[in-house]
């Protein structure tokens, strides 16, 4: 193959000649030093390989733009405006015995080209006096609401334990503690308290004073303030704006700060720059203890609540969900007294609006049935109910991870990635691949992502009205039917039962169903009585005529060991039904001892698994287990028949009265 060279020099092949390669000729210039592509640049200014990282990053921490600098009419600066926030954070942080917060600074000391110099006055007479220390004569680096880039940074570069997996996700280690401690919980039971919260039997309350808060307090104080750094976030709860509540979370670890930046709903810039003080602030000293000779205190781990001061303190865990579930037990006081019902539920809405609650206990399907794909997701977790409709209190979504696969909860394994925290999972060394089945840390492992990582999530996340509320109860017992249609009062005394039944095993291999109650479906998390949070229920149902139904997404046709769980596709096919408005339609007939209301067919669901006592071969254990069931929510349910409900207290005679009866 040879090659012509053209006229105008280019050249071309001929293909009938093979003796070779081609020599190739091109067109020659004149100037023979001139490059084709040029990609040469002006050198860079800097002088050293730290100058020239300093080039790499414009700014060295997070600042808010301000778009209009007033405050009252008068102009402020950006340093002025900065200088403002500092010294609410310092304030945040004052001690109460010295009454004043370290010197803080804004940015990582890492990154600081020199230390700030503070002048310092000339004391003539060097007498040491007992109001100064060391932590006086230092500052406390604020990393404040830093973005999540940032805090995988800081994660990586100082927590031990904290690795970026294959997904994108930051998996960190929470330390001995990998679950909530709710004996270790403390509420300050003052003026404030003593009649409006629940005390005594059955109560997740457990009281302290007010002196012991304040010395944990210090101690917690002490400790962020003996830091060289210390992270700040400033963000909100609930997305209905006109009953959000501003809360402020100090902590020691660039894992919590990404945690509670996720949990929580994450300020515009324009939000940030006029936050001001907050409603609520929670000191993080998690690496640090308790003093174990302090009253009332029973291990090295406290959590403690002042809802006079607004204040929450934790000491000696450092497991994330602890201000989770702390700021939620503040918004279950906070938001009853503007007569707002919180609700520890499922939330999704249809594409014409009507919205449905879900409500259950762990292993009953809440995130499974509240997650679908032909619905939004307003949120999977709590909830308020207003005068305005439904509004999530959360950002995010905080999803148990045990043998999590994309098969069977592709939105959740999608969600972790680059920006999502993984709690105590385990990975592989070289591919940091994450094992979800591998319990070897604990069985408790977890993911935080922005609800922002749920494709059909609504943005905002708030709705109308509900139309359903869903009571889900896993009964390993095999009584209850799949779906009951409940009347206001069943709905009320299911609510405050809040039943499930798990199954737990024995030495000897011998297994079998455990009743498990917990008051409105979250007791670990409730401040007042179970009967406010119900009679709220009932009457915001009433008023926007909200049906109740009761869904068992357990056993049929025998206990657990006998008979076999209920296929996820019938439990599907109900709660179509129940959204699309079907099921109200039904035919329906009356159980015993319960007096549960039941279809006698649904469409997709076979007819026969509708009645339990169609489906179990032995009728008379089907009577005995059902009588046994029956005996466990009574005993259950004497705690709460002490109080009224209502001025004349008919209200809980019907409720007692909705519950089995024989």
């Amino acid at each position: 193959m040879a090659s012509n060279v053209l006229g105008n020099g280019e050249f071309s092949f001929d293909n009938k000649r093979r003796t070779g390669l081609p020599k190739i000729q091109t067109q020659k210039t004149d100037d023979e030093n001139v490059v084709c592509h040029d990609d040469s640049a002006t050198p860079v200014k800097a002088q050293t390989l730290d100058e020239l990282h300093s080039l790499q990053k414009k700014k060295s921490a997070p600042t808010t733009p301000i778009k209009s600098p007033h405050v009252f009419g008068v102009a402020v600066s950006e340093e002025e405006r900065q200088k403002q926030q500092l010294q609410s954070i310092s304030a945040s942080l004052a001690s109460l015995t010295r009454e004043t917060g370290p010197k803080v600074v804004k940015g990582d000391p890492a990154r600081q080209a020199e230390t700030p110099k503070v002048q310092h006055p000339v004391h003539h007479h060097p007498t040491p006096t007992l109001n100064v220390s060391d932590s006086g004569l230092k500052f406390t680096h604020i990393l404040y609401n830093l973005s999540p880039a940032e805090l995988y940074e800081q994660a990586i570069k100082y927590e031990k334990g904290s690795f970026i997996t294959s997904s994108g996700a930051l998996a960190t280690l929470s330390g001995a503690k990998t679950g909530r401690s709710p004996r270790d919980k403390r509420v300050v039971r003052d003026e404030t308290t003593e009649d409006d919260l629940w005390w005594g039997k059955g109560s997740p309350n457990i009281e302290m004073d007010e002196q012991t808060f304040l010395i944990n307090r210090e101690r917690a104080v002490d400790y962020l303030c003996s830091l060289e750094k210390v992270f700040v976030n400033d963000q909100f709860l609930n997305w209905d704006p006109n009953n959000r509540i501003k809360v402020r979370i100090v902590s020691a670890r660039a894992y919590h700060s990404l945690f509670m930046h996720n949990m929580c709903i994450r300020p515009t810039p324009e939000e940030l720059e006029d936050f001001g003080t907050p409603d609520f602030t929670i000191y993080n000293a998690g690496q640090f203890p308790c003093n174990r000779y302090t009253h009332y205190m029973t291990s090295s781990t406290s959590i403690d609540i002042n809802l006079a001061r607004r204040e929450m303190v934790i000491l000696g865990t450092q497991y994330a969900g602890e201000m989770k579930k702390g700021l939620f037990g503040v918004m279950h006081y906070l938001m009853p007294k503007r007569n707002i019902l919180s609700l520890h539920s499922g939330c999704n809405m249809g594409k014409e609006g009507d919205v449905a609650l879900f409500f259950g206990l762990s292993g009953t399907g809440k995130t499974t049935l509240s997650t679908d794909h032909n619905r939004y997701l307003i949120g999977d977790d709590e909830h308020c109910w207003s005068e305005h409709g439904v509004s999530n209190i959360e950002g995010g979504c905080y999803a148990k991870c045990i043998d999590l696969s994309r098969e069977k909860e592709p939105d959740i394994w999608n969600a972790i990635k680059f920006g999502t925290v993984l709690e105590n999972v385990v990975f592989e060394d070289h591919t940091r691949e994450v094992d979800y089945t591998d319990k070897s840390v604990t069985e408790n492992t977890r993911a935080a992502y922005p609800i922002e990582y749920i494709p059909n999530a609504k943005i905002p996340c708030v709705g109308p009205h509900p139309k359903n509320v869903i009571l889900l109860a896993c009964d390993a017992f095999g009584v209850l039917p799949p779906v009951s249609k409940l009347n206001l009062a069943q709905t009320m005394y299911h609510f405050i039962s809040g039943y499930t039944a798990l199954v737990a095993g024995t030495e000897d291999g011998i297994k079998e169903p455990t009743a498990t109650f917990s008051a409105c479906f979250g007791a670990a998390f409730i401040m007042l009585h179970p009967t406010k949070y119900a009679a709220m229920l009932a009457e915001k149902m009433q008023k926007h005529g909200a049906t109740g139904w009761l869904v068992n997404t357990g056993w049929s046709g025998g206990s657990y060991g006998s008979g076999s769980r209920i296929k996820l596709a019938y439990t599907r096919k109900i709660i179509d039904a129940i959204h699309s408005g079907a099921l109200l339609n039904a035919e329906y007939k009356k159980t015993e001892v319960f007096g549960l209301e039941i279809p006698t067919a649904l469409e997709g669901v076979p007819s026969e698994i509708l009645d339990p006592a169609n489906t179990w071969p032995d009728k008379k254990a089907h009577k005995d287990t059902l009588l046994k069931l029956g005996g466990l929510f009574r005993k259950n349910f004497e705690v709460f028949t002490n109080y009224k409900i209502g001025t004349d207290g008919n209200l809980t005679k019907e409720i007692l009265a909705a519950g089995p009866t024989f």
